[in-house]
């Protein structure tokens, strides 16, 4: 049997430091990604994970529904609106490049499988930059996003509730998961299906668009916000697993 083919378009990131040491000061600049635990949760499984860090998607992520249809299921995490929205041809060269937005929305509606996850560059992000708020994504997600900074940090730990632990994204977890740190605040959707939340707030939704699915996860898939304590937990792997089969129609 073919593999699930499970593309993850985002977590990753460049910092540049300035180091003072008296008189004197250099930089430093290291690049990083944040997909260690989600990766390894598709060890030996049936699932080809496939990382696009956000510096190659910008121009790598698909321009047409035929190469959006090599995937069954598509992540994106922590990577705003513009990444995609503005390719180099059309941001350097003033070329008209087609709507990766929209295309996702028609891909979806034509049976693929589509999740976002949460983080500073998630639905509304920090400063709201992420910006899919009034995009055509809002349109298919099973939540609504707020158009301010939607970030809820809980350093104190906040816990998951179940509330649809009959759902096949939930199936096998158990009732009792470990604390988050923080996540997006989102307004679920009347005709979606929550399966869990935080506090009053959405953390897992889901959503049928035409012929295919789109799920909403609130929190990050690892640190900062994801703790250790919750990506080595074993119902971390089930989720991630139960989250792509769900979305892929098995």
């Amino acid at each position: 049997m073919a593999k699930i083919k499970f593309l993850l378009a985002g977590e990753s990131w460049v910092s540049n430091s300035t180091h003072y040491k008296g008189w004197d000061f250099f930089s430093s600049t290291v690049y990083e990604t944040g997909v260690e635990y989600l990766e390894k949760a598709f060890d030996n499984t049936d699932i080809d994970f496939i990382h696009m860090p956000s510096h190659q998607a910008a121009k790598e992520f698909p321009l047409s529904l035929e190469d959006l249809g090599q995937y069954d299921v598509i992540c994106l995490s922590d990577i705003g609106a513009n990444t995609l929205l503005l390719h180099p041809d059309t941001w350097l060269a003033g070329k008209s490049t087609p709507n990766r937005l929209k295309l996702l929305v028609e891909w979806v509606q034509k049976g693929g499988g589509l999740m976002m996850c949460g983080g500073y560059y998630s639905f509304a992000g920090i400063y709201a930059g992420a910006k899919y708020y009034r995009s055509p994504l809002e349109t298919i997600l099973p939540v609504n996003i707020h158009t301010f900074d939607d970030r809820v940090e809980t350093p104190e730990g906040t816990q998951p509730e179940i509330v649809d632990s009959t759902h096949p994204l939930v199936a096998g977890m158990g009732a009792s998961w470990p604390n988050l740190l923080g996540y997006n605040e989102l307004i679920l959707k009347p005709e979606a299906k929550l399966i869990a939340k935080v506090g009053e707030h959405p953390l897992l939704a889901a959503m049928e668009v035409g012929q295919g699915r789109t799920l909403a996860w609130a929190s990050d898939i690892g640190p900062h916000w994801c703790p250790v304590s919750f990506a080595e937990w074993p119902g971390y792997a089930s989720l991630w697993n139960n989250a792509v089969k769900w979305l892929s129609g098995n």
